[in-house]
């Protein structure tokens, strides 16, 4: 992973993440104007850059922690206005599914917290279960609110509980912060080798 100078801060893969904070407000707008499938249209591009931002980091050697805590950052703004956006689009499936919500929000923020209140900085692991969490929520949340279907998410947020806890195992293990960490097994068997 590269030090990143003022100069090499703007990458490809930077500018992908950096949309994420350009969309917010439009999201914020669309889902207050009730917009609904405006706003499912362009949170499906959000979470395409969330995507091609680490494809590209990798190809182009890009990968940096500036880079780690900018898709961090990018992620936590676009899931809190994810989070209020559903309870005006949609507020009778919030309602009926508030429990998994609450712990599909409990488990993004309660890593980020215990991460912060440890390191006094934001981690950016980016862990394999993390990804598919992502993938899974992703993918689930779209199935829930346009098909009304709850149970593809409901698994996805065990699927995020679990990477929750993996996340805040690291952060325990951890004696100074580090990003980009495979899996707590990789941290513990194989940098130890």
């Amino acid at each position: 992973m590269t030090q990143q100078t003022p100069q090499n801060k703007l990458t490809l893969a930077n500018l992908l993440t950096s949309l994420r904070f350009v969309f917010a407000p439009a999201l914020i707008w669309l889902a207050w104007h009730g917009y609904s499938d405006l706003f499912l249209w362009l949170l499906a591009f959000t979470f395409l850059t969330d995507v091609l931002d680490g494809m590209a980091a990798r190809m182009l050697n890009q990968q940096s922690e500036f880079g780690a805590l900018l898709d961090s950052a990018a992620d936590i703004l676009i899931y809190a206005i994810m989070s209020v956006s559903i309870w005006w689009l949609w507020p009778e499936i919030v309602e009926r599914e508030k429990l998994f919500i609450l712990l599909a929000i409990a488990s993004y923020l309660t890593p980020v917290l215990i991460g912060f209140i440890k390191f006094h900085a934001l981690t950016a692991y980016h862990t394999i279960l993390v990804k598919l969490a992502v993938l899974c929520i992703g993918s689930a949340f779209f199935i829930l609110f346009i098909f009304d279907i709850a149970w593809p998410f409901q698994l996805a947020v065990i699927i995020s509980l679990l990477a929750a806890i993996e996340e805040i195992a690291i952060t325990l293990y951890l004696t100074e912060i580090r990003s980009d960490i495979q899996s707590l097994w990789h941290l513990i068997y194989k940098t130890n080798k």
